[in-house]
């Protein structure tokens, strides 16, 4: 293959981004097809970028306290029914098992699409007194729901997931668990994905089935639609209610619990790609890329002593103390083919060692992100290289956060309000009354739904931009996957 014939499979982004994704995501090697209508395999390359999301992820979680279990995959439809309002907002997804073996089940199974039935019914067997809560438990598992069209990433039909179920003696400690953890996947989108993300409440027509209350943390991608990156849900005493989740209080009396639920999963991987990503394939952060730093000499011989093999070696051993480190010693292919391999599969930083930078004790620097090359001397090589992994982790946040505000546009009228979604596609700040006909009405009539209502957005103003009433929300609306 030549060294140009790399890429020339991937469609340019600005043209079809649709496209774009897919291809990047078959020529990274991060995925592929599975047989299996709606699912995928998850190649190495792929998981591994998962692994660094969720060991990231799993320390946060365990800074605050929780501890991780694991619940069944399989669901007696008997409990899924004990929640009238979670049961009919899944339904539609729910794969169901009816037969085991060559036995006919006398009761349907459900393959978990979440897990608030099964895990609820098990809290309600654990707690007993005040003394038992909080319980605060995470579950990194797999899920299925029953989609008709898919997406690698984005939208399958099974997907892995972390899922939070907590358990609390009062609604105002439920509250503040519901809003720590969605304070989390905002830090986690920012410091390690470098993604920037609006913190919000859903509208009661958006929120989580069974839920009190609803927030979420929403990106922004590059084609102006925005993608739903993690939700928390406050569940108010709902499930509590419908499992019998009951606890003796310090005051003698038996109450119903309080509950939340709070989940990310490998649709952040399709964020990532798309937030990031350009016409040379994937850009990764540092901070969640599986290799931070390829080495490619360039000369380097493949039998005897050779020099530049020597401080590629050098190079590895002194770095791997510190990052992830490639060195790519692979003859077969030019160094100009390698460079386009490894800018495909979003590198972050690339050193080139030759007989020039062997006689001058030194490396040259190439920027994933923004192609700026420089020479490393030997002596501070450590610390260059960390301070351009920083650059480039704070770069990539700040772009997002530029492109965000680039396309973050207010309307006051419901014209206005089309014409932002055609001519600076984005986020759309406009006053709603509140009135869910009206949010329907403009879903209807544009695509575009109401995001989530920021916690920290400017007072209301003027008229709702559907019926004309007075407003008292500022809601942000955007077309999304």
């Amino acid at each position: 293959m030549g060294e140009q014939s790399y890429v020339k499979e991937i469609t340019d982004k600005s043209k079809d981004i649709s496209r774009w994704y897919t291809d990047v995501v078959l020529k990274a090697e991060l995925a592929d097809y599975s047989p299996v209508r709606g699912t995928m395999v998850i190649r190495p390359y792929g998981y591994a970028i998962w692994e660094n999301i969720q060991r990231d992820l799993d320390r946060r979680f365990k800074e605050t306290g929780h501890t991780n279990a694991y619940f069944p995959l399989l669901i007696p439809e008997s409990f899924l029914l004990k929640e009238a309002e979670h049961v009919a907002g899944f339904a539609p997804q729910v794969a169901w098992v009816t037969q085991g073996g060559e036995e006919e089940l006398v009761e349907r199974l459900a393959i978990r699409p979440t897990s608030e039935a099964i895990i609820g019914y098990m809290y309600s067997k654990w707690i007993q007194s005040w003394r038992d809560l909080p319980v605060l438990i995470n579950q990194w598992a797999n899920v299925v729901r029953w989609e008709k069209e898919t997406r690698f990433f984005l939208r399958t039909m099974e997907f892995l997931w972390q899922e939070g179920h907590t358990v609390h003696a009062t609604p105002e400690e439920g509250e503040e668990e519901t809003l720590r953890m969605l304070g989390v996947y905002k830090a986690f989108a920012e410091e390690s994905l470098a993604i920037p993300v609006v913190a919000g409440r859903k509208t009661e027509s958006e929120k989580f089935a069974g839920a009190l209350r609803t927030y979420s943390v929403e990106a922004l991608m590059p084609d102006g639609k925005a993608l739903q990156f993690g939700t928390s849900h406050n569940l108010g005493q709902h499930f509590a209610k419908a499992f019998d989740i009951t606890f003796l209080d310090r005051d003698g009396q038996r109450k119903y619990a309080w509950q939340t639920s709070w989940g990310v999963s490998t649709r952040m991987m399709g964020a990532l790609i798309m937030a990031h990503g350009d016409d040379a394939g994937l850009v990764l952060p540092p901070k969640v890329a599986p290799v931070q730093v390829v080495v490619v000499p360039i000369g380097m011989k493949e039998t005897g002593d050779d020099p530049v093999a020597q401080l590629a070696a050098e190079v590895e051993a002194r770095l791997r103390k510190h990052f992830r480190v490639e060195v790519d010693r692979r003859t077969e292919y030019t160094p100009g083919w390698k460079f386009n391999e490894w800018e495909m599969r979003g590198v972050p930083l690339r050193l080139e060692i030759g007989p020039r930078e062997v006689e001058r004790r030194q490396v040259f620097s190439a920027r994933r992100d923004v192609r700026a090359k420089r020479a490393i001397p030997m002596d501070n090589l450590e610390a260059e290289v960390g301070a351009l992994l920083d650059a480039i982790q704070s770069d990539l946040l700040e772009k997002g956060r530029r492109f965000m505000q680039q396309h973050t546009t207010t309307a006051s009228t419901l014209s206005e309000f089309k014409r932002a979604l055609v001519e600076n596609p984005g986020f759309v700040l406009a006053p709603w009354c509140g009135n869910a006909e009206c949010e329907a009405r403009i879903k209807d009539e544009t695509t575009a739904t109401i995001r989530n209502l920021p916690f920290d957005q400017p007072a209301a103003e003027g008229k709702c931009i559907c019926c004309g009433q007075d407003a008292n929300i500022i809601a942000w609306f955007a077309k999304a996957y």
